[in-house]
């Protein structure tokens, strides 16, 4: 009787030990970034999937990876999808033409007039890079090095140069210079965005509608149009 009624406060010391463990940055700690930080190069939905499982373990208010309350729904949603929208464009037709880029994005323009795959692809995008690729690359990874070098301005610039770096980076692969030229633009301006507001939502809805918008200028196949709408060829 005894060692059963002693095995909840136990059990819950357990977990408290390694809700610390995980939060700190020691060899537990350290070896959960690692492997959040090795999924998220690869695949951001199964970063942000483990990034929800370390937060439930760790203990760790949801708050600090910006998951808070909007103020307005209405305004975070609209103003993020208007957003996105529009920065998409402005880089289509602006940004990239001045930096040389190709108006084609071959690596996705298999989705022109694609009806059958639009839907699952659309859907993809605002799941995998709407809420994973910000959970991981904004949330996590603000909060793991905001914990480990502080809040200071000096800090957050770092914090943001050094994550737009790695997320453009991370897209070198399937989508080479241009792709990679584009993700450091946007996250500059999604985690300029976060680290003065530290709220998540608005950049979710951003860059989810960011690249949606990108996926329909390709099934609609006006891409070398929007291209040359301001710089002409």
């Amino acid at each position: 009787m005894a060692t059963g009624s002693g095995s909840p406060p136990a059990n819950a010391e357990q977990q408290q030990n390694l809700a610390a463990q995980l939060r700190s940055f020691g060899p537990v700690g350290l070896l959960g970034i690692a492997i959040i930080v090795a999924a998220g190069l690869v695949n951001g939905l199964v970063a942000a999937t483990l990034v929800v499982l370390w937060i439930v373990l760790s203990k760790t208010p949801w708050r600090d990876i910006g998951y808070e309350r909007p103020r307005n729904y209405f305004a975070t949603i609209a103003g993020g999808v208007a957003f996105g929208a529009a920065l998409k464009l402005l880089l289509k037709a602006v940004v990239m033409p001045l930096l040389g880029a190709d108006p084609m994005n071959r690596a996705y323009h298999f989705l022109a007039h694609n009806s059958a795959a639009l839907p699952g692809f659309v859907l993809l995008v605002v799941v995998s890079a709407g809420w994973g690729e910000e959970t991981f690359w904004r949330g996590y990874l603000f909060e793991r090095l905001g914990r480990m070098f502080g809040s200071s301005a000096a800090t957050k610039t770092t914090v943001v140069l050094l994550t737009a770096g790695l997320f453009g980076m991370a897209h070198y692969t399937g989508q080479g210079r241009d792709g990679t030229v584009q993700a450091i633009i946007t996250g500059l301006t999604f985690g300029s965005i976060f680290a003065y507001t530290g709220r998540l939502w608005f950049v979710m809805i951003a860059h989810a509608a960011f690249d949606a918008a990108a996926v329909l200028i390709i099934y609609f196949d006006v891409e070398t149009r929007i291209a040359h709408l301001v710089f002409r060829s």
